[in-house]
């Protein structure tokens, strides 16, 4: 499968399953587009016909676009077959039952009252908790006891707000460093907080033990007021941008991402990666809003044009801002095109429910943080483990190859399928598909892809 795509000047074509990338001319560009469903000499004639004003387009030339055409095919980087169909379903086998990271729901509390959340202001359409040391312990217990030989082990403390139990936060890394030389593990820990309660010594030690922290930013004072309130109604901007400067500072200006939501109050939402810019962070991640049918705020179609208007204004700023010595970081054009994504992560996609987990305050397993509070898809808990063993079946035959609507779609092995729990709220199916993501998602391909051709050709 191929996909072609003109951006920014460059006249781009994708062969999907070799994930090689051309950058070509006008002339070559055209010659692909037809070189499968027609004969050379039909192309020929079509094409001079076409160029017939340009006389730098000869015959000659034509004939040697095509030959090199026809030699891109046979060394399998254009027209490549898909060879991974057969075999996707076979990839996440080969894992076992090996769980590698864990989402640590330490506070199903919030001290911040948005209205977009979907975790129902922290609660998860249940009742508000913290996480004890005792429950957060078996569930690093059981990380390690499952999962076999792999080194590395990845721990996120979420929420709700995981500052609002700190202490536990703070007593669950130092156990766990305490297991990590007799079990030859190593852990990389993540905090996501919203700010309001950060203070010197969280500073501290998220620098000292947190491998990344996510902070969490909508942009424009504005835009964040207008939905990030406390329970007074209240905007957070003012409170929390000074901390996370002084974090982020601390931090050395790496190892964190600014996240934010955009939704149908601010589709042109560069102008707040802009903003969090001009405000000296540089590694930016702006999601668009999932919510249910009918939420205000929800992107509506137009909507979605003007974002993808965006994504390319956006990728073009990047590429300005980078010749310029002030560049940023987007969390979604992260690309790598020569040492990228194996093939199992290309076709098994995240892994939720069965390499990763998301755990309750009470210990229960959920295939990811999305599900939390959904009964049906509880697997199991700390203790006991995997007890739902169909369920993570299900979730283990899910990859880019088990959704009908993505037989035909060039970006499959970019998203591996895409997200389960957006898949399952947009169509009450993990094997059913988000379209409006999936159309953001083909976009920002596209001018991630663009970014990547524009500094292979500064490189050259």
């Amino acid at each position: 499968m191929v996909h072609q795509y003109k951006l920014n000047g460059y006249n781009l074509v994708l062969d999907t399953c070799s994930g090689a990338i051309h950058v070509v001319d006008e002339v070559a560009y055209d010659v692909i587009a037809l070189y499968p469903d027609h004969p050379a000499e039909e192309i020929l004639q079509t094409l001079l016909a076409k160029y017939r004003d340009r006389p730098d387009v000869t015959e000659a030339e034509l004939r040697e676009c095509l030959a090199d055409v026809e030699a891109l095919a046979k060394s399998g980087r254009l027209y490549t077959p898909d060879t991974f169909s057969d075999i996707a379903g076979t990839f996440k086998e080969r894992s076992g039952d090996v769980v590698k990271a864990l989402c640590l729901h330490v506070a199903h509390t919030c001290n911040l009252n948005c209205s977009y959340c979907f975790a129902s202001q922290g609660k998860y359409r249940g009742d508000r908790a913290l996480m004890s040391f005792d429950v957060g312990k078996q569930a690093l217990d059981f990380l390690v006891a499952h999962s076999g030989t792999r080194t590395n082990l990845e721990v996120d403390f979420f929420g709700g707000e995981p500052l609002m139990n700190w202490q536990v936060v703070k007593d669950l890394v130092a156990y766990a460093r305490t297991q990590e030389e007799p079990h030859h593990k190593k852990f990389r820990f993540t905090l996501t907080t919203n700010g309001m309660l950060v203070d010197q010594d969280v500073i501290d030690f998220a620098n000292r033990e947190m491998d990344n922290v996510v902070l969490s930013l909508d942009g424009r004072k504005e835009i964040h007021d207008a939905l990030r309130v406390d329970y007074a109604g209240k905007g957070s901007y003012d409170r929390i941008v000074p901390k996370f400067q002084e974090l982020v500072k601390a931090r050395g200006g790496s190892r964190y991402y600014m996240r934010g939501t955009f939704t149908h109050r601010n589709p042109d939402f560069t102008k707040d990666l802009f903003h969090m810019a001009d405000l000296g962070f540089t590694e930016l991640s702006m999601e668009p809003v999932v919510c249910a049918p009918g939420d205000p705020a929800g992107l509506t179609a137009e909507d979605l044009e003007i974002v993808k208007e965006q994504y390319e204004l956006l990728a073009v700023e990047m590429l300005k801002r980078r010749k310029e010595g002030r560049p940023i970081t987007f969390y979604h054009y992260m690309l790598d095109l020569t040492g990228g994504p194996c093939v199992y992560k290309r076709v098994s996609g995240c892994g939720s429910g069965t390499e990763y987990m998301a755990v309750t305050p009470w210990g229960d397993l959920y295939p990811c943080h999305q599900f939390v509070g959904e009964e049906a898809y509880r697997l199991g808990d700390v203790w006991k483990g995997v007890t739902n063993t169909a369920l993570r079946e299900e979730f283990r035959s899910c990859n880019a190859y088990a959704r009908p609507e993505c037989a035909d779609c060039w970006a499959k092995l970019y998203c591996s399928g895409g997200c389960a729990a957006n898949a399952y709220h947009a169509s009450g199916s993990i094997r059913g598909i988000y379209e409006a993501g999936c159309e953001l998602f083909r976009k920002r391909m596209e001018c991630a892809i663009m970014i990547q051709a524009a500094l292979a050709g500064e490189d050259a």
